[in-house]
């Protein structure tokens, strides 16, 4: 996912698990009851209603005190080009005569974006009226994120690699947007030679609180952070879909570096996405979208790595390498920012000593290990032919080179 520099200066994101459970979407068991498959029909016949833009279809399975907020649902959605979109009934719970709440998985694909889909989980209610099944009410499930078409009316631009979608943004901004992202994409495939889709999904909502709202969190969480990438960590070919989320507030106030850092770094993240496992710890994977956002830039380690200069010019090298706990949000910016810019600086260490693709060879074997144990230390060893003692060594020693002091 992504990452975050030090405050809204450097505005990258952050690497969200909790986010990417949330999407992901588990595999659950059929639910088992009288009115499953009628449900479940219904709700097949609803989405594809939507998909072929048949609006009296999309309608016909909804309550009619709905249908008013459904119309500008149905509205709004006419300008994401979606190429499928489900509802999978995942559990029935009867609340009484003829009344039902419903747990079901709902996944899109946007065309020519998504090879698997977006997915969250949604909560409805429907009732029983002449042995038709209508739906009374249709919310996010405790937890899960709202979608952007929930927000207000939604305007697309379509770039050359990328697609943004805001939300009360002006077509400016988006399409500034677009042009960065469409820079990103070939700046991340000339560093990552991998398999994917060489394009990218950005969001814009209209505020960080509606940002929170897509990601399922509170807003506090992402002020001062520019982007958050959101995905499933080891995901295949049909994995939930990526999407870039942008924090207009955060982003606002960066300048053209700033910004295009932001989405080279996190087009980044989406690349990477396949081999970037829970056996790669968040100093790999947020250093190396760093350091392919940095890369052939001409940033020094003064400029990109600011706090951290600061810390090691102090006399407070770090004694260790950044652990996951160390880029939490909500907690000192400061000290989160010195984790981002000593995972990059690894990274570069890595790159500078044993070559860029031994340090993308790196990162796949970290990623290919069954687990977090052992992960780092046996790619270490057989990548680098090194080990964590001599490479956090190695690491601190680097800190004082490009950081103006030398390592005790």
């Amino acid at each position: 996912m992504a990452g975050q520099g030090s405050g809204a200066a450097r505005g990258a994101a952050a690497f969200l698990l909790a986010a990417l459970l949330a999407l992901g979407g588990c595999t659950a068991p059929e639910p088992a009851g009288p009115a499953t498959g009628e449900i479940q029909s219904l709700l097949d016949r609803h989405a594809r209603a939507l998909l072929t833009r048949d609006e009296t279809g999309y309608l016909a399975a909804l309550d009619p005190a709905l249908a008013p907020a459904a119309r500008t649902e149905f509205d709004r959605l006419a300008k994401i080009p979606l190429d499928g979109l489900t509802y999978r009934v995942t559990d029935v719970d009867p609340t009484g005569e003829g009344r039902v709440t419903v747990e079901a998985e709902l996944g899109y694909r946007i065309k020519g974006y998504d090879s698997g889909p977006a997915t969250t989980e949604r909560v409805l209610d429907l009732v029983e009226r002449d042995g038709r099944w209508y739906v009374t009410g249709d919310r996010a499930a405790e937890g899960a994120p709202q979608q952007l078409w929930q927000q207000g009316e939604v305007e697309a631009v379509t770039g050359r690699r990328s697609l943004v979608l805001g939300v009360g943004q002006s077509p400016e901004r988006l399409r500034e947007i677009a042009a960065a992202a469409d820079r990103a994409v070939p700046a991340v495939g000339d560093a990552w030679r991998g398999s994917w889709a060489g394009r990218i999904v950005v969001l814009v909502p209209a505020s960080v609180e509606a940002m929170g709202r897509l990601l399922g969190g509170p807003a506090a969480s992402y002020r001062g952070i520019a982007a958050v990438t959101t995905g499933e960590v080891g995901g295949g070919p049909l994995a939930p879909a990526d999407r870039v989320i942008v924090n207009p507030e955060a982003y606002a106030v960066l300048g053209a570096f700033g910004r295009q850092l932001v989405l080279t770094h996190e087009a980044t993240h989406v690349a990477t996405r396949a081999q970037t496992t829970r056996a790669t710890p968040v100093w790999l994977s947020e250093g190396f979208a760093d350091w392919v956002a940095y890369r052939g830039t001409g940033r020094t380690a003064a400029q990109a790595a600011p706090e951290l200069r600061r810390a090691v010019r102090a006399g407070e090298l770090p004694a260790r390498l950044p652990e996951d706990a160390d880029f939490t949000f909500g907690g000192d910016a400061e000290a989160m920012g010195r984790a981002y810019e000593g995972g990059w600086l690894a990274c570069e260490l890595i790159a500078d000593r044993w070559g860029e693709e031994k340090l993308t060879a790196f990162y796949r074997a970290v990623g290919a290990h069954p687990g977090r144990e052992g992960a780092v230390e046996k790619a270490l060893q057989e990548v680098l032919a090194t080990t964590p003692e001599e490479f956090t060594a190695d690491w601190r020693a680097y800190l004082g080179e490009r950081l103006g002091t030398a390592a005790p």
